[in-house]
């Protein structure tokens, strides 16, 4: 008898599941402009971060490297 419920529950189940209309796999044209000018915004806004986080580390590499020469020139002496 449970095997007989259990097999009713699963056919609901699967029916319930097959009667749901699939999503469609294609989008609209202006659903994909917008998916692209979103992720054109996303690579843009990247790019500036990393153009700002340049000169800031450059500018560290540069006072690192004075540090260095003072301290070996003051060794030299």
């Amino acid at each position: 008898m449970k095997r007989i419920v259990t097999f009713m529950l699963l056919l609901v189940a699967l029916s319930a599941a097959w009667s749901l209309p699939a999503q469609a796999q294609r989008i609209s044209p202006q659903e994909n402009a917008r998916e692209s000018k979103k992720a054109i915004k996303k690579q843009q806004k990247m790019l500036n971060k990393a153009n700002k986080k340049q000169p800031k580390a450059m500018k560290k590499a540069a006072k690192k490297q004075r540090k260095a020469n003072k301290k070996a020139n003051r060794y030299k002496k």
